[in-house]
């Protein structure tokens, strides 16, 4: 059984290892104070945790690459009040990019909706470059970090994710989700990142 202390072999006396842990534990993202798709932590480990998420709908639109803004005018323009009945919904974080392909090509942009919404009580886009689903949710291992997320940053993120994940005897599926919950003005050090693993066939111990 692991959980937040896994890194510290052994944690029954001070040790270098065991500080470092403690930082790692302490550091400060600054996350902004809007809504965001809920979940649950059902196991931490050194680098990464694994959360369990309830089903939540997204407006989606085509992307470039995981860490561009290509679709971003189309999924906030829906939610700034283009759609049928021009109804404005409130904002919420993180904005997901998401890859499909295990070579992170395949990228769509998403915004979750306001979990008081679903599928039948949302407007229509006014453009077909927008569309509306449901995420199922699942469970999903996480590795959160700050700075900028630059796309050779991300991609290294999530092949150490993925090795890490496969060293423990978990069942990653393809691709991965770019979470980022910061807007560019906030600054690099305390910005929340996080990528997001899909797993499948996952046991507590």
């Amino acid at each position: 059984m692991w959980d937040i202390w896994d890194s510290i072999q052994n944690n029954e006396y001070f040790s270098f290892e065991g500080l470092v842990e403690v930082f790692k534990q302490l550091r400060y993202y600054k996350t902004p104070d809007i809504e965001t798709p809920s979940y649950l932590v059902l196991k931490k480990a050194a680098n990464y945790e694994v959360r369990k998420y309830p089903p939540f709908a997204v407006a989606e639109a085509k992307g470039e690459k995981l860490t561009g803004s290509s679709g971003f005018n189309n999924v906030t323009g829906y939610i700034f009040g283009k759609n049928a009945s021009s109804e404005k919904i409130a904002m919420t974080t993180p904005v997901f990019t998401q890859a499909s392909d295990d070579k992170l090509s395949d990228v769509s942009i998403q915004i979750a909706l306001p979990m008081n919404k679903d599928l039948n009580s949302l407007p229509a886009p006014n453009t077909e470059a927008v569309t509306l689903r449901k995420v199922e949710g699942g469970i999903a291992a996480v590795k959160k970090f700050s700075g900028r997320p630059e796309e050779e940053i991300v991609a290294k993120k999530e092949k150490e994710l993925r090795s890490q994940l496969l060293k423990d005897g978990l069942k990653p599926q393809q691709g991965c989700m770019l979470a980022r919950y910061n807007d560019p003005s906030t600054k690099d050090f305390v910005k929340r990142n996080e990528v997001l693993i899909w797993l499948n066939d996952f046991t507590l111990e």
